[in-house]
């Protein structure tokens, strides 16, 4: 099947397509007349790569585990190696939570002072503040 083809059945569009072959995700032949062509595996796979890249995973993770993935949704065989890359994946994912968190609470902060010094009028007119604030 040619690359509209598949991205109809998956509904993945062909520039998302092409960028999954350039990672070495996806594979095709080359007909005679150059354009790609996918077998029927191909709409497995994109499935399973989507499912994959919903979990967070880089697409670099993604080349590492495919050949671990089956089904669609998909189920992972737990090698070692897999189990240490998920679970390392994993830990990153926490940490940017962790600091997306702080980053919150300290932008939380930030609004409720600012919100106190506001209802006291600071600074007195308010307009040096207010022309420096984008909209």
């Amino acid at each position: 099947m040619r690359i509209g083809e598949l991205g109809r059945r998956t509904g993945v569009n062909a520039h998302q397509l092409r960028y999954y072959e350039a990672q070495g995700l996806l594979e095709a032949e080359r007909g005679t007349n150059g354009y790609r062509e996918y077998d029927e595996n191909a709409v497995l796979r994109v499935k399973q790569i989507r499912h994959l890249l919903g979990a967070g995973l880089s697409s670099e993770d993604i080349a590492y585990l495919l050949p671990c993935a089956l089904g669609e949704a998909p189920e992972l065989l737990g090698c070692p190696e897999l189990l240490t890359a998920m679970r390392s994946r994993l830990q990153r994912l926490d940490d940017q939570m962790d600091r997306l968190a702080q980053s919150r609470d300290a932008l939380a902060r930030y609004i409720d002072a600012a919100a106190r010094t506001g209802e006291q009028d600071y600074p007195p007119s308010g307009d040096a503040c207010r022309e420096s604030v984008p909209a």
